[in-house]
C-alpha cells in the first residue's frame, strides 16, 4: 500500500499537495474558513473514501452474485450536532460527527436484494474503520 504525503504547496493559507503512490491531488479549505477553496478539504476526502468504498464494494458484490445492478450512486454529507440531540450515540455531552450517506441503486432489483445490498454497502472497509476502534499513531521526525 502506498504511504501518502501532504506537503503545504504555498499557494495559500492551508493548501497542499497530496501524493497518493503516482496519483496528485490538492486539498485546502473553503473560503470561508480562511482557505482559497482550491480543492476539496480534507472532511471532503474523508466523505470521498466512503463514497468511493460503498460504490467499490457494492459493485464487486452485485459481480460476484450476478445481481442486475446497473449502476450505483453514493451521495454524502456529513454536520456537526449536539450529541444530547442523537439518542443513538455514545457520546452525550458536546458535539458529535454526523454522516448522512445516501445510495441509489440502478437495475431491476427486488426489495430483498435492495436490502441485502443495504446490508453489504455497511461492510465496506472504510465503513468498518470509521465505526471501529482507531488508534493514530504520530511521530516527529528529523
Amino acid at each position: 500500500m502506498p504511504a501518502v504525503e501532504v506537503v503545504e504547496n504555498g499557494r495559500g493559507k492551508f493548501a497542499v499537495d497530496i501524493s497518493v503512490g503516482p496519483h496528485a491531488l490538492l486539498a485546502d479549505e473553503p473560503a470561508e474558513a480562511g482557505g482559497n477553496d482550491s480543492g476539496p478539504s480534507p472532511h471532503d476526502f474523508l466523505l470521498a473514501g466512503l463514497g468511493a468504498c460503498t460504490s467499490m464494494t457494492l459493485r464487486m458484490y452485485a459481480d460476484h452474485k450476478k445481481i442486475p445492478l446497473e449502476q450505483v450512486q453514493v451521495r454524502l454529507t456529513r454536520r456537526k450536532i449536539k450529541a444530547a440531540d442523537c439518542p443513538d450515540c455514545v457520546t452525550k455531552e458536546g458535539d458529535v460527527e454526523e454522516m448522512t450517506r445516501e445510495i441509489t441503486l440502478v437495475g431491476d432489483l427486488d426489495e430483498a436484494t435492495r436490502q441485502r445490498l443495504l446490508e453489504i454497502a455497511n461492510k465496506c472497509p472504510v465503513h468498518k474503520t470509521l465505526t471501529g476502534e482507531i488508534k493514530i499513531r504520530t511521530a516527529l521526525v528529523a
